[in-house]
């Protein structure tokens, strides 16, 4: 059977990486993005800004180079249009989607303290009407209306396999000095838990996945070292690690695997 994988926050990344990944084994892979201006922050290498503010040339690239087949589309998730947008190109161009990566986050850093920068020197903001619904609209809407938009498709064409898996951070006892990141993406979990039972009789799968601190352009040594003393880190990944595990929750071999949140180290 051939598959489509719509994979969100695909022009850098994990998101790059899975877009990869999958399309290397014959999926074709909808690569959507969005290019983003971060403010400066001397706390982040130059690196990690540059990756978010570019597009997918390169991946489509790779992709094509290798054999594969691959569609990138810019799309505003915060838009709930763009959802529509991109099962309408899949479609047209690819095929049927029946693998949803939810990937795209709206990262904003934000904290209740009165304090400007984090353990890490990276800059905060305060809880904001703004740094809510940036967060929650491309962190929790979007993965939403993505899932409705897979399942009522999937439902109206008589398929019987799918994929879900979304990516989380955080967690029961939130997320300091990323409030509204942890929040947004514990929203995301749920909506994704509710859709493991009720289109598990559609053969649709739905899972989250918890990725350990992991390399797309962020890190630096204080990272590192924070990782390296922590009690609840182990690993510093890189993202081709991350989509090697997101490659199995998606395959076939990955069938009994649903309604799980599953914690890397």
């Amino acid at each position: 059977m051939t598959h489509v994988a719509l994979v969100t926050g695909a022009n850098h990344g994990i998101g790059a990486a899975v877009a990869r990944r999958l399309a290397a084994r014959g999926v074709g892979v909808v690569v959507s993005y969005l290019r983003l201006d971060d403010p400066p922050d001397p706390s982040r290498p130059a690196t990690y800004s540059t990756n978010r503010a570019g597009g997918a040339d390169a991946v489509l690239a790779d992709i094509g180079a290798a054999g594969g087949r691959a569609i990138a589309v810019e799309a505003d998730l915060s838009e709930p249009a763009a959802v529509a947008t991109l099962f309408d190109r899949a479609e047209a161009e690819l095929g049927p989607v029946d693998i949803l990566i939810n990937n795209a986050s709206g990262w904003v850093q934000d904290t209740f303290s009165q304090a400007r920068t984090d353990r890490l020197g990276r800059s905060m903001q305060a809880v904001s009407a703004a740094t809510f619904t940036r967060q929650f609209a491309v962190d929790a809407m979007a993965p939403a209306l993505l899932i409705a938009e897979l399942a009522r498709r999937h439902a109206a064409r008589g398929a019987t396999w799918g994929r879900i898996v979304g990516l989380t951070s955080g967690g029961p006892m939130g997320f300091p000095s990323e409030v509204s990141y942890g929040a947004a993406k514990a929203a995301q979990e749920n909506y994704t838990m509710a859709a493991s039972v009720e289109l598990a009789d559609l053969g649709i799968t739905a899972n989250m996945l918890y990725p350990p601190v992991t390399d797309t352009g962020w890190i630096t040594d204080s990272v590192r070292e924070l990782v390296r003393t922590s009690a609840d880190h182990v690993h510093v990944a890189t993202p081709v690690q991350v989509a090697e595990v997101i490659d199995f929750m998606v395959s076939d071999a990955g069938a009994l695997l649903t309604g799980n949140t599953i914690h890397l180290r």
